[in-house]
């Protein structure tokens, strides 16, 4: 009889699609993938480490498996991604139910390390960190997202060394797919119904730079946008200093190409964004916000920020307060600054108070709260595609327009007397605003 193997995703989505890669690899060697922890004789744990409260998230679970493994009938316990990137040797010795440990550039061993762990020994597969896209086929994917929707991560690791960052230590050097990988991948994920895909890296914006020896990103929205039967092609995490005329362009023309982007700019200090490593300056950052916004009228724009980075100051904060204040971006997240072990902020002097990282935070997102309500109350009256994403009550439905990124972004709630299908896209106009979220009614029903 076949292992049962049950496996737990952690992070973010580009460690999903490793989840999601790794359970391929199990099916296509004819292992058994359970729905069920409490069935499995084989657990996998997909970490994150980025920053203190996923490490947290990410031991908590291990324990908890480790529970599961004393108590039930599992025999093994294999930890992959980033904690067993970062910390194999205290994995090892703190937690002994732990079978194997495979690192992020490892993840095409799985199978491999599941057929060994019947030898009763230890089996540590980390450091292969600059592991190349060529080694794993992406179309042998477990989708684990709804069937209408799929990231796909076009490169791997980051060179930007932002001194706050863990990532270029646990996922290697930045490297690009091939295009011809992603449209390989692009096209078998619309045959099997995806509608929307979420083209995913540390620095979209770099993509093909190290393999072409130019950005490539335009070429490859051209390209994607010609696939039939694919809607949506939605881009996240665009760095500023990155974002040239080609990409506005390719987003402009592209009427596939969600007029959405993502721009994580972390502050707007200089002398706090150079502390940073951040290569951008506040001009910069400016001058790219006002270019889309002229280029491209209903451009949505993202970002997320850090407060109480080491020598922040009640000034440097409020020109950072002033500045969302000022701009008024569409969507926004906010950090509290997280001192992370082996990162070279970790040592600078004057840190935050962790009560003074709260207020800041909860004042930033205060004001866009605000920002937020006035933004929607502009909206209402318009009419919008939605897709729908699930049932909520009877005649309620809950779906995402173009402004909408899924898990980090809000949504529309639909009254509809009609039946409206998951995956499907409907013209629905606003009857109704809150602070984040919209209501509407399917735009026929609304003429009746």
């Amino acid at each position: 009889m076949k292992d049962r193997i049950y496996m737990v995703s952690l992070g973010c989505s580009k460690n999903l699609i490793d989840s999601e890669i790794m359970a391929g690899l199990i099916e296509n060697a004819n292992l058994n993938l359970v729905n069920d922890i409490d069935d499995a004789e084989i657990i996998i744990v997909n970490t994150c480490s980025f920053i203190n409260d996923a490490k947290e998230e990410s031991i908590n679970t291990i324990l908890e498996c480790a529970m599961l493994k004393k108590e039930y009938n599992c025999k093994y316990l294999i930890v992959t991604g980033c904690l067993s990137e970062r910390y194999k040797s205290e994995l090892m010795n703190e937690i002994p139910e732990i079978d194997a440990l495979i690192g992020t550039g490892n993840i095409d061993e799985i199978v491999e390390v599941i057929n060994k762990l019947k030898n009763k020994q230890k089996i540590i597969r980390v450091g292969n960190i600059n592991n190349t896209f060529s080694n794993i086929n992406n179309t042998v994917r477990v989708q684990s997202t709804p069937p209408h929707m799929a990231y796909v991560k076009i490169a791997e690791g980051c060179d930007n060394f932002c001194t706050y960052c863990i990532i270029p230590k646990l996922r290697g050097k930045f490297r690009s797919r091939a295009m011809e990988s992603i449209l390989e991948e692009v096209n078998y994920l619309v045959k099997n119904g995806v509608r929307e895909i979420i083209l995913i890296a540390q620095d979209t914006s770099k993509y093909g730079l190290d393999l072409y020896g130019e950005f490539k990103l335009p070429e490859l929205l051209d390209k994607l946008n010609d696939i039939k039967n694919l809607k949506w092609i939605r881009v996240l995490y665009i760095y500023p200093e990155t974002f040239n005329q080609k990409l506005i362009d390719s987003i402009k023309k592209n009427d596939k190409v969600l007029k959405y982007v993502d721009i994580p700019i972390q502050h707007i200090n200089n002398h706090i964004l150079k502390m940073m490593n951040r290569k951008a300056t506040k001009e910069e950052i400016e001058s790219i916000i006002n270019k889309l916004r002229n280029e491209i009228p209903d451009i949505i724009i993202r970002t997320t920020l850090i407060v109480g980075f080491p020598g922040e100051d009640k000034n440097h904060f409020e020109e950072l307060y002033q500045f969302v204040k000022k701009v008024k971006f569409d969507r926004l997240g906010v950090f509290s600054y997280s001192q992370e072990e082996d990162t070279a902020a970790a040592s600078l002097p004057n840190q935050v108070d962790d009560s003074i990282k709260k207020q800041r935070s909860d004042k930033i997102m205060s004001l866009q709260r605000d920002i937020s309500y006035d933004l929607n109350e502009k909206k209402v009256g318009k009419i919008y595609d939605v897709i729908i994403e699930e049932k909520v009550d009877e005649n309620l439905f809950f779906g995402r327009t173009y402004m909408d990124s899924p898990e980090i972004d809000c949504g529309v709630y639909i009254n509809s007397k009609n039946e409206l299908e998951i995956g499907d896209f409907f013209r629905v106009k606003i009857t109704e605003f809150l602070e984040y979220d919209l209501r509407g009614e399917l735009a026929d029903e609304s003429s009746e």
